[in-house]
């Protein structure tokens, strides 16, 4: 237990690599965060045990299944599947990690959404054993689609279960192929590729001589070797206002201060802002974090405002800088991954909740809908079904500060609601 604080201690400095695992149904995502986690010394005894000893183990063999490790609801056990994302936590002395388990099953396509929103990387599996005559499955072109939308930095292909097709060179170069044809057509500039087995154990941690002919890094050490993402200080502040604080209202010096998360940029006293929707401007008079006062903030605070004078601030209202090029409208275009089992109705009214802004909203055209086997916009018909990645005009009820999801992640992300039974219907990113 000490060595493993003392792991975690001795790596703060070296930053976090956030990443999801995604895939077709049974390509073996949670066995091999079961591998990462057990071969990189990040599972406890009791642990081991538990799963060692559970009637759901699903191995043949003595070896341990270890994506029990991940997929721990009941029902996930009884049926052999993962239903839910499940976060896992662990540490090289390298880096650290937080890994998002996403299940592979088409009907649980909005779960591997919310998991990779906030992904730096995604490992897309692929089953070597299940390739025929080159054609991906349909589920990785469209977690792949996904990942690229969402803006996901680092794409890393792991060719999974090598060990049930000896090794084949030849069928490995022919998976590289098909998925630079994908990337190709999704516009990724850049993927890696690693051939592994999870269940074995080869080339996910130490390299394996299974494959002498692969001369790239296993996939633990190239996933410490990626880019960290920059943390958004680098780009203008965006700060969604989460709640008005309010004391002392009887007395003529009462405390009125904006409490919220930075999104992006960085916040110094004297900075002059503006609110939108409104387009009012005032400056920064004090930043106070907990019990203390900061002269300034960086994307991923939280903190609260003080403004030099006193202005109309409400929840879901956008403090930006003075002088930040922002589009408040109530129409715009945006891609949306619709999630909901009842189809797209444009003539019902949707919620849209966008940071902490919560409005009324219509889809007013849908413009097309990606083929997930041609990977190409066809024509929509004016609906989208669950898991269609569509292109749609929407109508606000209240003007949206909105930046494009490219640029600005925060401001340019968004998800409609069903009003009626409060379903998260889609998840959305301005174009």
């Amino acid at each position: 237990m000490n060595a493993i604080n003392e792991s975690w201690i001795s790596t703060s400095e070296t930053g976090v690599l956030r990443f999801i695992t995604a895939g077709s149904v049974d390509d073996g995502k949670s066995t091999l965060i079961g591998r990462l986690l057990y071969d990189s010394k990040g599972v406890f005894a009791d642990q081991l045990d538990a799963i060692t000893r559970s009637k759901y183990k699903r191995v043949q063999t003595d070896e341990i299944d270890l994506s029990l490790l991940t997929d721990g609801l009941e029902a996930e056990r009884e049926q052999g599947i993962t239903i839910d994302v499940a976060y896992r936590y662990f540490a090289t002395p390298a880096r650290k990690f937080i890994v998002a388990d996403a299940p592979g099953h088409e009907q649980y396509t909005r779960n591997m959404v919310t998991g990779a929103s906030t992904s730096d990387a995604a490992i897309i599996l692929i089953d070597a054993s299940r390739v025929q005559n080159g054609q991906l499955l349909a589920q990785t072109k469209r977690h792949t689609a996904l990942a690229r939308l969402l803006g996901i930095q680092h794409i890393v292909v792991a060719v999974n279960k090598m060990d049930l097709v000896d090794w084949n060179q030849a069928l490995f170069e022919q998976i590289r192929s098909a998925y630079a044809d994908l990337a190709r057509k999704l516009e990724i500039d850049e993927f890696h590729i690693v051939p592994l087995s999870a269940l074995k154990g080869d080339n996910v941690v130490a390299s394996s001589d299974k494959a002498p002919w692969y001369e790239g890094l296993p996939l633990l050490a190239l996933l410490e070797s990626l880019p960290l993402r920059a943390n958004g200080s680098g780009l203008s502040p965006r700060f969604f206002v989460q709640w008005v604080i309010r004391h002392g209202g009887d007395s003529v010096n009462d405390f009125r201060g904006y409490a919220g998360q930075l999104a992006s940029g960085r916040l110094r006293i004297g900075d002059e802002i503006k609110v939108l929707p409104s387009g009012i401007t005032a400056k920064v008079a004090a930043l106070r974090q907990f019990d203390r006062d900061v002269e300034a903030v960086e994307s991923g605070d939280s903190v609260t405002l003080v403004l030099d004078r006193d202005i109309d601030v409400s929840r879901g209202d956008l403090i930006v800088a003075s002088d930040a090029q922002v589009n408040v409208t109530k129409e715009f275009e945006a891609d949306i991954c619709w999630l909901d089992q009842q189809p797209l109705n444009p003539a019902r009214q949707y919620l849209l909740k966008q940071g902490t802004r919560l409005t009324q909203a219509k889809v007013k055209a849908v413009h097309s809908v990606r083929d997930i086997h041609e990977l190409q916009q066809v024509n929509a018909g004016g609906a989208l079904a669950m898991n269609d990645i569509g292109r749609v005009s929407l109508v606000s009820r209240d003007s949206l500060a909105l930046d494009p999801y490219a640029a600005v992640p925060a401001t340019g992300a968004f998800i409609l609601i069903d009003a009626a039974t409060h379903q998260t219907a889609a998840a959305g990113m301005v174009i």
